[in-house]
């Protein structure tokens, strides 16, 4: 075998060093030649060797034996996607894609080094509209989260990125079995038992047969295994296809269908197996979840055999709850798409593409495979013999391979409450979680909501309304009266200041020291200010006697940072410490001073720039000056997650109004939304300058930048959709009324600005 192809690839070679691409075969005489290489075109279980050339306006591929047709060509302006894939566990595939949301690609190209693939993989990069460089999976996982793709559109995503294509049936994208029940006449997707337990791995399914292969791989010297078949291989995939790809089976099985009773008969008896069978641990196909069910019913006519029982195998024999092929796709996909499954497929998504593919976490979720499946399990090129290395290659191919491991960390959760059931043709979506409310019974909250949810929808609407320069510094905290009558406002100038918004008028000007402020809030009853101060102090201020009420020395280093949250001061500091406070207010007219208990003491590594709280106040955020972001649980002071996201300052960090994500900023350009539960980086935006402070609402940014414009961003969509012009220098701190539809901003250029929502 390994002198076989070792001829062959001699033959091969010789033969594309003795021919070019022929440049005739151009579609215009005026295109520029970027780049010829030599490459191999990947169909299911065929590579067709040729040439790949790239010139300014197409990509083509002329095969060497001119199958399926002479030269294939692709306009590089109609290119929507293209991915690096792994071949035969190699970074060698690049696969292109001229829509959107195709499950099948354009063009699958297998070329014989890296240097070859990158190259053409850059050339066409530069043609694609707002192309992502190296799409991740976390630039997925809000989208999904929030509702804005479908558990479908999700899997497809995560099959993409993790080498799987329809054009390597070694690598066919994985789907999870879903549904439980194929013996009822009606399908019942409100009960749990309906479905199969999306935490195990199919080979964990049945605990006999668990506790048979557990006992085994106890007993294996290494390279120990559970499963000896892996859940997606050729002939699985082919298992399901081959009443519509029969040729391939064919050619799988040296010109034979398999065994009668070992075809694609049943769907009951296919999972009953798939629970018992001593070997079978197969996954599905995303075909089960798609809208053609041809792959189901024999319109070829196929002689695909007779039975032990007599009985011709014809189409596949479906559950009872199934009125007809369609139907059963169609249950498929409600199944896929239900509250159920929404809250369980990170459990699958863990075992498959994330932390409990690999390692000890692989041991203890019983989800470990050959090592040769995995990537990495062997080096092709680091073996000389060449019967050894065929032999591999071949067991690679057809045994089946793990995807890429996409996540290290777990998969956060799903919620699905006000989730939004996608349709997968269209923009327009239903709530499957609809409210048992009445319109008649709609509440405050429901109305206040919709209010907000109009707010956010027109943003971009924002319009200066007065702004007025009212200090002699930069402008750092704002804080608004709940009448928005006064405005209170910090400033590197070392003065709080009072505002009248009707009269437009300075009220008050208070100086503490001669050092910089930083923040400032409102207590609860508008009767007192709390500025914090670059000289390591809190200050105190009674707006009803016009006077410093109180300080508290709190720190050792410049406070950057205040909250108040129900009866509790958070001062956060440049001497690397957050620290909470109760505070007993003092009595004003006995001139008796506020107590303050130090509660807890949150030490970091370096100076904390910037902080938040959650709604429940059970979890702060803090951002550094070195670019970490650490949340923490209050009521025990511990550290949940220590996040090195950023490359210097984080300016502003600040929980979604679910408290699920943290949103953060820093002098590096980036937005960065953390899933709070697991700590995993769930999307990342590049901004052109670094953003200084912002508000959001989960799914959309209101920004104040560095060089004073406002901007408005789609955080799915990772873009600017307006730019307010505003200040002359950066946007310093952003204050928003509760319903969202009035802004005030302090710059560096030491103006106010006040803002209004019109529409």
């Amino acid at each position: 075998m390994g002198d076989q192809a070792a001829m062959i690839t001699a033959i091969l070679q010789s033969r594309l060093a003795r021919t070019s691409f022929d440049k005739f075969r151009f579609q215009s005489i005026s295109e520029t030649l970027h780049m010829e290489c030599k490459a191999e075109m990947v169909t299911p279980l065929v590579t067709n060797p040729g040439h790949v050339c790239v010139s300014d306006a197409n990509l083509y591929f002329q095969p060497l034996n001119g199958y399926p047709k002479p030269v294939v060509q692709i306009t590089l302006q109609n290119v929507c996607r293209i991915y690096k894939r792994r071949h035969g566990l190699m970074p060698l595939g690049l696969e292109v894609f001229c829509t959107e949301n195709d499950l099948c690609s354009d063009i699958y190209l297998k070329f014989y080094n890296c240097q070859d693939r990158d190259e053409v993989y850059r050339l066409i990069a530069k043609y694609i509209e707002n192309h992502i460089a190296e799409h991740t999976a976390e630039s997925y996982v809000l989208q999904w989260q929030r509702g804005h793709i479908s558990n479908y559109q999700y899997l497809l995503h995560l099959n993409n990125l993790a080498d799987r294509s329809c054009n390597d049936l070694s690598q066919y994208p994985v789907f999870p079995w879903i549904i439980a029940d194929y013996s009822s006449s009606v399908l019942d997707l409100t009960k749990p038992e309906t479905f199969r337990d999306l935490s195990k791995p199919v080979g964990a399914l049945n605990k006999e047969r668990l506790d048979r292969l557990v006992k085994r791989y106890q007993e294996m010297p290494e390279p120990k295994f559970m499963y000896g078949s892996h859940y997606s291989s050729p002939g699985y995939v082919l298992f399901y296809l081959v009443r519509v790809a029969p040729e391939y089976m064919l050619c799988l099985q040296n010109g034979k269908f398999d065994h009668a009773d070992r075809m694609f008969n049943s769907i009951a008896e296919t999972w009953k197996n798939c629970l018992d069978g001593a070997t079978d641990f197969k996954e599905l196909i995303p075909e089960f979840y798609e809208n053609d069910s041809s792959f189901l019913v024999n319109s070829l006519k196929l002689d695909l055999g007779k039975r032990q029982g007599g009985k011709m195998v014809e189409d596949v024999e479906l559950p009872p709850w199934a009125s007809g092929p369609d139907d059963f796709l169609q249950k498929c996909q409600e199944a896929l798409e239900s509250p159920y499954v929404s809250e369980h497929l990170h459990e699958w998504i863990d075992i498959i593409f994330g932390y409990k593919q690999k390692g000890s976490e692989a041991v203890a979720a019983h989800n470990v495979f050959h090592p040769l499946t995995y990537e990495g399990g062997v080096d092709l090129n680091s073996i000389m013999d060449p019967n050894e290395k065929v032999a591999l290659l071949t067991q690679i191919l057809e045994f089946g391979q793990t995807p890429k491991q996409l996540f290290t960390t777990p998969h956060p959760q799903r919620k699905i409450q006000k989730l939004k059931s996608l349709s997968r043709t269209s923009s327009h979506s239903t709530s499957i979680a609809e409210s048992p409310v009445s319109p008649n019974e709609e509440s405050f909250e429901d109305l206040t909501e919709e209010s907000i949810t109009l707010a956010w929808n027109n943003i971009a609407k924002l319009k200066l309304d007065t702004k007025c320069k009212i200090h002699k510094e930069a402008i750092t905290g704002i804080a608004v009266t709940c009448n928005g009558s006064s405005v209170f406002t910090t400033s590197q100038d070392s003065t709080l200041k009072m505002f009248s918004r009707d009269s437009k008028t300075i009220q008050r000007s208070v100086s503490f020291s001669n050092m910089a402020l930083s923040s400032c809030l409102i207590l609860p009853g508008d009767t007192t200010v709390i500025s914090s101060s670059w000289d390591n102090h809190i200050y105190f201020y009674s707006i009803a006697f016009g006077r410093q009420q109180d300080v508290l020395l709190g720190h050792d280093d410049a406070v950057s940072k205040i909250c108040w949250r129900d009866g509790r001061l958070f001062s956060a500091s440049w001497d690397s410490t957050v620290k909470v406070w109760h505070c007993v207010p003092g009595e004003t007219l006995s001139n008796k001073k506020h107590h303050f208990e130090l509660l807890a003491h949150l030490e970091h590594d370096v100076s904390v720039n910037t902080m938040d709280i959650n709604a429940a106040n059970t979890i702060l955020a803090s951002g550094t000056k070195e670019g970490t972001i650490s949340v923490w649980d209050v009521t025990t002071a511990t550290v949940l997650h220590q996040l090195p996201h950023h490359s210097g300052t984080v300016f502003h960090a600040a929980f979604s109004p679910d408290s699920r994500h943290l949103l953060s900023t820093g002098e590096d350009c980036c937005f960065k939304v953390i899933d709070v539960q697991t700590g995993m980086l769930v999307s990342s935006v590049t901004t052109e300058e670094p953003q200084r402070c912002f508000k959001w609402d989960g799914n959309t940014i209101l920004s104040g930048s560095q060089s004073g414009e406002l901007l408005v961003w789609d955080l799915l969509g990772g873009k600017v959709t307006e730019r307010i012009k505003g200040h002359t220098g950066a946007v310093m701190s952003m204050w928003m009324n509760e319903q969202c539809n009035s802004v005030i901003t302090g710059g560096e250029d030491k103006q106010i600005m006040f803002w209004k929502l019109q529409y």
